[in-house]
């Protein structure tokens, strides 16, 4: 059984190996910063959608407010004139709108909540954007360097028996005279 496991470990182990040989970290780096791009725009685009229900929210919550000062004002003339089936229409009304406030409120709150983690979110997201672009940068860099220098395989000189010969006199020389 444990030798089953590991030719298994081996087995992916070599696998693993041959595929970081085929794909170019390079290419994988700008990847992972394009989605991460990707990603940014969606959550600020997110974010700008947040805001603008919130604006629309506010806006409703202050004409409901209106509405139910409205309605009050209403009720008072009712009282006044002595008209209850009148003011228990208007009381189910004001009712009604109340609630309306509520769930209004409820999701302005909701809206804000939401909006606050996805902006804390974004600017994690940048950070970490901007700490992939700098290393991205500096592979860059190290492969441009590293393209620069030039490498001993390029110039092979084949050296030929008289050289060697040449040498092993050298070398037989300083070993007598030590």
């Amino acid at each position: 059984m444990t030798l089953i496991t590991r030719l298994s470990r081996l087995f992916h182990a070599d696998m693993n190996a041959v595929l970081d040989k085929i794909e170019e970290p390079e290419l994988l780096l700008n990847q992972a910063i394009r989605e991460m791009e990707e990603t940014l725009s969606h959550n600020e685009r997110q974010i700008k959608l947040l805001d603008f229900e919130q604006h629309k929210l506010l806006s409703k919550e202050v004409d409901v407010k209106h509405a139910l000062a409205d309605i009050n004002k209403q009720l008072n003339v009712c009282f006044e004139a002595d008209k209850d089936d009148l003011a228990r229409s208007l009381i189910k009304r004001k009712l009604e709108t109340t609630q309306y406030l509520k769930s209004i409120t409820t999701k302005i709150v909701h809206s804000i909540e939401t909006a606050s983690q996805l902006k804390n979110q974004l600017k994690e997201q940048q950070s970490l954007l901007s700490s992939m672009k700098q290393k991205a940068d500096i592979f860059s860099q190290d492969s441009t360097i590293n393209n620069t220098i030039p490498e001993w395989n390029i110039h092979c000189h084949s050296i030929q028996d008289e050289d060697v010969e040449v040498a092993f006199l050298d070398e037989k020389q300083k070993w007598s005279q030590s």
